[in-house]
């Protein structure tokens, strides 16, 4: 059955047709895009409570400004949803997220007024500043540029390098800050005091009023009113909020806070704001999962809530008898139980403590768990200085986040060999969320850095007792990678035992083929062993643990007795796991047909990871196909 559509939204098939609407219509239009959202999501998983919190922000900057020739920029894009509605989306909304459908995101190939690809924070304004640098270059014209950021994403070092480099350029540049005080998790740090201070001070925002007025018209100042009464407005921040104005620090003008829900005032002062030229912000307050009340009741759970009932909003639950936990479940528990033991243990995450489950640690131990904001190179950095002083920080950061403090990880903690336990959440294919949130390259940009231990977890069990291993005294800076999702066991909580770095375990003998797994992925793996062992086929299975060091003693034994290898990792194909087999082989000349599985050289789409798997070759069925196609080949071992 299709999603219901309202009378005016069945009208608007661009920003073009939305522009011919009376201002007056633009509250109802709101509202229908508002339930078609709650419609379409409830049934098919999305983020939902930022996009119901950007309906007007997205009516207005659509109605107001000339899109697609003026280029709008969405920050991370969970919040894009009202604009992909209206930017010829409408009708296809109902397959977001699902292989084949439309990406959860903006992104450039799929429509020409997603001006730029995102999924991260923090990017907006860089891009949208780049673009319009170029635009001026190319065509000699100072085009409209609009750059949506949220609050929490504005935390973000890139977001400030990037208003310090617009304050000095003369670019016809719209920053409109989407302040909900909620990210994923509700915000941090003195930005997002500051900014509150701005909301609540009624003095203030009521002498603003004024001065504002004032500065928008003649008075008895004479020609120089603009001028003076902006040395007026800043002697009334100044005083008022006892701190100056920071975006006006940065040379941006500041219009706001403004109501993001009254979208007929704000499409009318958009209007105002694109005849005054160079960079602007525009501070506009919502609120997330506006117009749904479960959605503003619990606006972490609501973020992504997975399908529920649009009338009550209560959660839809899957029926099960007992269901192994997520792995993010089994890290939370387990910091704790380490906490309470090694008292030099704290737990740090860049504004995921929900989604990585720190916040269990943050509830019963406030002043050893840390929330640092959307600042991956400063979590880690941050970890390094705690490391420094003798602390034991398990700095907790998604797969493909943490390429965003590489450097960091080199230089800060690497090269000087400190013991910090990085668990990379999200590692391998995350499923509908696709290529900007896979956690595919850990695994190969990882290895190449010196002093590292990296490791996998093939289950709960083994992510406990890396965990356990890892603050032991004197291990160095130690990599845990695991998946987002569930494990495969309900037996989980064992007692700790360490792990010797750099060993794996044989799970299974053989005689015809050997498969090497790194990981979860290794759980693909024995379900294909079972399967070839029933069709006649013996196949060895080696779960490797460790990435780094390898265990060479194993891989003695493995290329010692088998002609046939398969290589299994939920990561890149290329540099990471098969790879480092290669070149044990090719370092201890073995010779051997060595099949590489694990995720191609492509970026891969957006889908159930089990679909995502399939495609990638590296689910049961993959590897049944490949030992198979690899016996039968008569072609010589290389």
């Amino acid at each position: 059955m299709s999603p219901q559509q309202g009378k005016l939204l069945q009208t608007i098939n661009s920003p073009a047709d939305l522009r011919l609407l009376k201002e007056d219509d633009l509250p109802q239009l709101c509202s229908e895009i508002r339930q078609f959202i709650i419609e379409v999501i409830s049934a098919n998983p999305g983020h939902l409570g930022a996009s119901l919190g950007a309906v007007e922000l997205a009516v207005a900057i659509h109605y107001a400004y000339n899109t697609p020739v003026d280029k709008l920029i969405w920050d991370v894009g969970h919040q894009a949803y009202a604009h992909k509605i209206i930017t010829g989306r409408r009708d296809s909304f109902h397959t977001n997220r699902t292989s084949g459908g439309i990406s959860g995101f903006p992104k450039i190939s799929e429509s020409e007024y997603d001006a730029f690809g995102v999924g991260h924070s923090s990017t907006s304004i860089s891009a949208a500043l780049g673009m319009a640098v170029a635009a001026k270059m190319l065509n000699g014209k100072n085009e409209h540029h609009i750059a949506v950021i949220g609050d929490g994403a504005m935390t973000g070092g890139m977001a400030m390098e990037a208003l310090n480099n617009a304050g000095v350029s003369n670019a016809n540049l719209l920053v409109i800050l989407n302040d909900n005080g909620i990210a994923i998790d509700k915000n941090v740090g003195a930005l997002r005091e500051y900014l509150l201070d701005i909301v609540t001070s009624r003095a203030y925002n009521k002498l603003k009023d004024k001065v504002w007025k004032l500065m928008g018209g003649n008075s008895r100042y004479g020609k120089n009113s603009r001028a003076v009464v902006k040395q007026i407005g800043n002697a009334v921040k100044s005083t008022i909020l006892k701190k100056s104005n920071l975006f006006e620090a940065f040379n941006f003008r500041y219009f706001g806070p403004v109501d993001g829900h009254d979208v007929v005032r704000l499409s009318k002062l958009m209007q105002d704001i694109r005849n005054i030229p160079g960079p602007k912000l525009l501070h506009v307050i919502t609120v997330k999962g506006k117009g749904f009340e479960k959605a503003e009741q619990d606006q972490i759970l609501y973020h992504s809530p997975g399908m529920f009932d649009k009338t009550t909003g209560e959660i839809i639950e899957k029926p099960c008898k007992s269901l192994p936990p997520k792995y993010q479940h089994v890290f939370g528990k387990t910091i704790i139980e380490l906490a309470e033991k090694n008292p030099k243990i704290v737990g740090v995450t860049p504004a995921m403590p929900s989604g990585c489950s720190l916040n269990m640690m943050m509830s019963v131990m406030p002043d050893r768990a840390f929330d640092v904001g959307i600042a991956e190179q400063h979590a880690v950095t941050f970890s390094a200085g705690m490391a420094a002083r003798g602390l034991i920080p398990f700095c907790n950061i998604y797969s493909s986040f943490m390429q965003r403090a590489y450097d960091q990880v080199i230089h800060d903690v690497a090269l000087q060999g400190l013991n910090v336990v990085f668990c990379l959440d999200r590692g391998g294919l995350v499923g509908e969320d696709g290529p900007t949130h896979h956690g595919a390259y850990d695994l190969a940009y990882f290895r190449a850095i010196p002093g590292l231990t990296i490791s996998a977890p093939m289950n709960e069990v083994e992510l406990r007792n890396l965990m356990f291993t890892a603050q032991l005294d004197g291990k160095g800076p130690f990599v845990i990678r695991y998946p987002r999702g569930r494990g495969i066991s309900t037996d989980w909580k064992k007692p700790f035992t360490e792990i010797t770095i750099g060993t794996g375990r044989k799970l299974r003998d053989g005689e015809n083929i050997a498969i090497l797994s790194l990981g979860h992925a290794g759980n693909f793996a024995s379900d294909a062993c079972n399967e070839l062992e029933n069709e006649g086929i013996r196949a060895a299975h080696y779960d490797m643990r460790f990435l780094k060091p390898l265990d060479h003693k194993l891989l003695h034994e493995v290329f010692g007795r088998y002609s046939h290898i398969i290589t299994i990792e939920d990561g890149t194909v290329n540099g990471g796991f098969g790879s480092a087999i290669l070149e044990f082989m090719a370092d201890h000349d073995y010779h051997a047909k060595v099949t590489r599985l694990g995720i191609p050289d492509r970026y891969i789409s957006h889908g159930k990871p089990d679909e995502l798997f399939a495609e990638c070759g590296f689910d049961a069925n993959g590897i049944v196909k490949t030992a198979k196609e690899m016996l039968v080949s008569k072609k010589k071992p290389i």
